[in-house]
């Protein structure tokens, strides 16, 4: 499932001072003051930016970031972004204070070649996160295109999401995947195809119910999937453990357990328990089949966490998605921290899907060894599942 059959850079009718509108995921987390704290996602947007700079086009940028409402929230401006891009870039980049509208209209005809302007958060119009059917999403789908001569989508953290900005332009205008993009679907893509084995799956957070699809996907392929965090309570609680009080899907519980027929899901063997989540804790390390009531599973025990090393070690492929415990607090991240660094030395191709497993990565000092380290948690996790993604199939469908 490599990226083939997408449209390339190369392949767009791009002559110089040409508008681009490029949807990229500058979806990166803030301070409470309003601050960058990890720009990883604008550095990934580098690749095809300064390749599209290299061509004496104008680039009109769109992004989400957070969650707002359908309007204007200062909280969740493009501001940041555009002042650090800027910065990386070392030239200037605006930011239109407007989506579309007259402004955004004017100040992209008014683009030179290589100068660069951001729009601002799209999720400030209602339009961006209608469906398909609705006529917000196509008019302001229709708006977006009518900014540019050509489209590119390089925002792989939102190709799950048939929102406007990521379906609607290619329907009006020349359209291609970017760099990142194109980068994200060879390397995932190659899970599904012909992964060098044993092919040895890592897979945490907090609830089975969200992605039993993947672990189905996963099983297909994979030679061993090794379970942690919340998620291996409900496998614990299918094999008859008590799990005291620790996160549990009660209505899971026959999935996991046909899961476990296949004889390939590895759960934990133990377990560090507490009764509350606190940096101040009182902890203990217990068999995983023993675990009082009134206690939490918080972590892949000692004896688990080794095991799961052992296994990265020999694998040929390793694809991690999710931490194996509560790894923000220091009593429940030693597990977290083992597998992290299991992967990291793993002589294997090793891909780590996003999320929290991409922000573990970081707090330990390791982003940077791995083979490729995912821009977007929901989305490879959906093409894993899915083999395909809303953005991708509108770009294979879209204008020429």
């Amino acid at each position: 499932m490599g990226n083939g059959n997408l449209p390339r850079l190369e392949d767009l009718p791009l002559r110089p001072g040409a508008r681009v509108l490029l949807r990229a995921d500058f979806n990166v987390p803030l301070s409470d003051t309003g601050r960058i704290t990890d720009d990883m996602r604008i550095r990934a947007a580098l690749p095809t930016i300064e390749w599209l700079l290299d061509r004496e086009v104008a680039i009109i940028a769109c992004s989400h970031l957070g969650r707002p409402k359908g309007a204007p929230d200062p909280k969740y401006s493009l501001a940041p972004v555009a002042e650090r891009l800027g910065d990386m870039l070392a030239i200037e980049v605006a930011l239109c204070p407007e989506v579309v509208g007259e402004q955004a209209s004017t100040m992209a005809a008014g683009l030179g070649r290589q100068q660069i302007m951001v729009l601002e958060n799209l999720r400030f119009e209602p339009g961006e996160t209608k469906g398909p059917e609705s006529d917000l999403h196509g008019d302001l789908a229709a708006a977006l295109a009518g900014l540019a001569d050509c489209y590119v989508n390089d925002a792989f953290g939102a190709a799950h999401r048939a929102h406007a900005s990521v379906v609607g332009p290619p329907r009006h205008i020349p359209s291609a995947a970017g760099r990142l993009l194109g980068a994200e679907i060879d390397a995932i893509g190659g899970l599904l195809e012909s992964p060098a084995r044993p092919f040895v799956a890592l897979l945490g957070g907090s609830k089975v119910s969200d992605k039993i699809g993947v672990i189905d996907a996963l099983l297909d392929r994979c030679d061993l999937l090794l379970v942690g965090g919340a998620m291996a309570s409900t496998f614990l609680a299918a094999q008859g453990h008590p799990v005291g009080d620790s996160l549990v899907e009660l209505d899971q519980v026959d999935q996991c357990r046909s899961r476990l027929e296949t004889g390939k899901v590895s759960v934990p063997t133990d377990a560090v328990i507490a009764k509350e989540i606190a940096p101040d804790a009182l902890t203990a390390v217990v068999a995983a089949g023993e675990v009082p009531d009134g206690w939490k599973i918080l972590d892949v025990g000692p004896a688990t966490a080794t095991e799961y090393a052992a296994e990265v070690a020999r694998a040929g492929t390793v694809f991690w998605n999710g931490p194996m415990g509560v790894f923000e607090v220091e009593p429940f991240a030693a597990g977290t921290r083992a597998v992290a660094e299991a992967v990291a030395a793993a002589d294997g191709y090793t891909v780590v899907g996003g999320g929290d497993s991409a922000a573990a990565l970081a707090q330990f000092g390791l982003a940077d060894r791995v083979s490729h380290l995912s821009t977007g948690g929901g989305a490879s996790l959906e093409f894993l599942e899915q083999g395909d993604l809303p953005g991708l199939r509108a770009l294979r469908e879209g204008k020429r």
